[in-house]
């Protein structure tokens, strides 16, 4: 049987968080950096549970506060939008279980302020938890963004 959600948010790998050493394929990708966070789903759940109602944050501030907060030059781009996805569904979860209001996950955007996807609901759901607090979304194609989302992103939690 898969794992859930859950399952996957809470994990007990007990390698993670890492730093490290980049590689020469890596280098080349972020020649400023020499040092590489591989950090755990909670910790980028529990980033995304403190933005408040009102803010948005997106994966690039995410790995700069973890990357920050571990002393590591970047944090890893795959891990931490695969963590997100995890984080996301696992909050959905626990409303199921539990009753509890989710942590507001739809406030966490792709890069460029993009909607995810592979969110609970795909974006259409996304979209609309956005909306429901007063956010404009642009729909160009297959991409959706929130309207001038710089403005309300978090740099810091």
């Amino acid at each position: 049987m898969p794992k859930t959600w859950i399952e996957k948010l809470e994990a007990r790998d007990k390698d993670l968080p890492k730093i490290v050493e980049l590689d020469k394929k890596m280098k080349k990708r972020y020649p400023e950096a020499r040092t590489m966070l591989v950090p755990h789903p909670r910790q980028v759940y529990e980033i995304m549970a403190r933005v408040p109602r009102g803010n948005l944050i997106t994966v690039n501030e995410i790995r700069d506060i973890l990357a920050k907060k571990f002393g590591a030059d970047i944090t890893c781009p795959l891990t931490t939008g695969i963590f997100i996805t995890i984080a996301a569904n696992a909050a959905e979860e626990l409303v199921q279980q539990t009753g509890e209001p989710p942590i507001p996950w739809w406030r966490t955007l792709r890069s460029k302020g993009e909607l995810n996807d592979k969110a609970p609901g795909g974006k259409e759901n996304h979209a609309r938890l956005l909306e429901e607090e007063g956010f404009q979304i642009i729909r160009k194609g297959k991409k959706w963004k929130v309207a001038n989302y710089e403005n309300f992103v978090l740099a810091v939690i």
